[in-house]
């Protein structure tokens, strides 16, 4: 099914928003490589628990097979924590990161690949920005998000020759727009519009209110404030469950704007449980499933 058709005015994203745009079906006798295969570009020897965090997210909103592909020095670890993947260990720069020639490695598994993820708990921009440019070729015409320093790529750059998916905050739009935090905060819905437009990308600006936009110019608007999402790892467990959206064959601007939803009403289970705030983003994931399962069986 396609898009809502856009509107001068933002579309109220929610359940019932949700229920008119329903994912892609997936038969009933479907294996894991019908459900598509998620690779994801994360973590560090300090952040190791991204790549983990984006990774579960995936696999909780049904994506079928997994690569995790991280820092060497923490790969057998990262393998341990999630027997479900296939972990590369990728070289690392003096500062953290990954080295450029890490595209070689990863060259035929992204052949592969339904969707990937880059930039959850990476460290060293300057090495984040060269794998990922060379990487860019190989990525061509795949649904591609970029989240935390992978997004850095398009500060200070024009239209990238394929869409991809960016989910800032307000401050990491700041700095990929060059405006002020509070330019962006007074305008949200222009700030976002915009950005789509300039990067060739569907942008989600996130935070207790928040905005998607296409390149198109459509426009999609959540609100749910909860204290208890703004804590570490949340933003990595949101952009694991794009991805996995993705993987299994959800457009770019359906995969954000479920996946959006499916975080927030994840977050709202676990405050009625626990209180508003306390919870962690590693129970988050496991919220994805129920609240999955009610959107698509209403």
């Amino acid at each position: 099914m396609t898009a809502p058709p856009a509107s001068p005015a933002p579309a109220t994203l929610d359940a019932d928003a949700l229920r008119a745009w329903p994912l892609p079906p997936l038969d009933g006798d479907a294996d894991k490589e019908a459900r598509g295969r998620i690779v994801v570009i994360a973590g560090s020897k300090e952040i190791p628990g991204a790549a983990l965090l984006a990774a579960t997210a995936a696999l909780r909103t049904g994506a079928g097979k997994l690569v995790i592909a991280t820092g060497a020095s923490t790969a057998l670890h990262t393998a341990f924590a999630m027997p479900e993947a296939r972990v590369i260990g990728l070289p690392e720069t003096p500062a953290g990161g990954f080295a450029h020639t890490a595209a070689d490695l990863l060259a035929p598994v992204l052949k592969a690949a339904d969707a990937v993820l880059i930039g959850p708990g990476m460290l060293d921009d300057d090495a984040t920005q060269r794998l990922v440019t060379a990487l860019l070729p190989a990525l061509a015409g795949k649904p591609l998000l970029l989240d935390a320093l992978a997004m850095n790529l398009l500060a200070g750059r024009g239209r990238l020759e394929f869409p991809a998916l960016l989910t800032p905050h307000a401050g990491e739009m700041a700095h990929l727009t060059g405006a002020s935090k509070e330019a962006v905060q007074a305008d949200p819905q222009g700030a976002v519009l915009d950005a789509a437009r300039r990067w060739n990308c569907v942008v989600a600006l996130k935070g207790a209110s928040t905005w998607i936009a296409t390149p198109q110019g459509r426009l999609w608007h959540h609100e749910q404030a909860n204290c208890g999402l703004a804590t570490s790892g949340s933003g990595d467990v949101l952009a694991g469950a794009m991805a996995g959206l993705a993987a299994r064959g959800a457009p770019l601007a359906q995969a954000c704007a479920w996946g959006v939803v499916l975080h927030a009403q994840a977050g709202a289970r676990l405050a009625a449980r626990h209180g508003e705030v306390g919870f962690l983003a590693r129970e988050l994931p496991g919220e994805l499933p129920a609240v999955l399962q009610a959107l698509q069986s209403a």
